[in-house]
């Protein structure tokens, strides 16, 4: 994979938006990018992050070199552009209004069993204040049936630039911390019962917890 051009290694259109996303990011929300070496190049992989805001997801993908798969609510595929796009950068539609989604599980389990990389956030729905939520068992459910390597990535800054109830404030710096990956024996307890799913969703949200923002720089 070309380091300076991680593109030419994606499905065209998934490329061409990515460099896209890499320079607006680059341009509009100029923070750091603190552990990306620790990301697998190769293979299946989880990336569990906290959220917070609306850009969380356009944030974390423009900084991993590899090609992501996202989720995205059915309701979103509605005739005309919006739909072709979600179909061409392989985004995986789920009804978050009828319960447990078979369909869209199946997919992703499919997609890390193909070596996809998929980004997903353990709390579930944005953070109303910033402050790091209590998780839900979907992402322990996709590690355990996967058991993928599970990298947790912690983003500083983006409530601030794009809260819940606020407004876009450009040039507000977010800074994206990615941690070592855990293995399935560092999240996974087969023998928890009906809870190893909840269990091993706040072992990585407790990973997440410990990643620290970089100090500031002082010019």
């Amino acid at each position: 994979m070309s380091h300076a051009f991680p593109q030419v290694e994606m499905e065209p259109i998934y490329g061409f938006f990515h460099f896209l996303s890499v320079t607006s990011s680059d341009i509009a929300f100029r923070g750091e990018t603190i552990g990306a070496e620790h990301i697998p190049r190769h293979g299946g992989i989880l990336i569990a992050a906290n959220h917070a805001s609306h850009l969380d997801p356009f944030l974390v993908g423009a900084q991993v070199s590899r090609q992501v798969t996202f989720f995205a609510r059915k309701t979103l595929w509605k005739p005309g552009f919006v739909s072709w796009w979600l179909n061409a950068v392989g985004v995986i539609p789920v009804d978050r209004d009828g319960g447990s989604d078979v369909t869209a599980i199946k997919r992703v389990l499919n997609a890390l069993k193909q070596e996809k990389t998929i980004i997903m956030f353990p709390e579930g729905t944005r953070s109303p204040t910033g402050a790091l939520q209590s998780p839900k068992p979907g992402v322990g459910l996709f590690a355990c049936r996967a058991q993928v390597p599970v990298v947790p990535a912690r983003i500083f800054g983006s409530f601030e630039a794009f809260g819940k109830s606020g407004s876009v404030r450009l040039g507000t710096p977010v800074t994206v911390v990615f941690g070592r990956p855990m293995t399935p024996q560092d999240y996974d307890d087969p023998k928890a019962g009906k809870e190893r799913y909840q269990i091993a969703s706040e072992r990585i949200m407790a990973r997440i917890a410990q990643l620290e923002a970089p100090p500031e720089k002082v010019i």
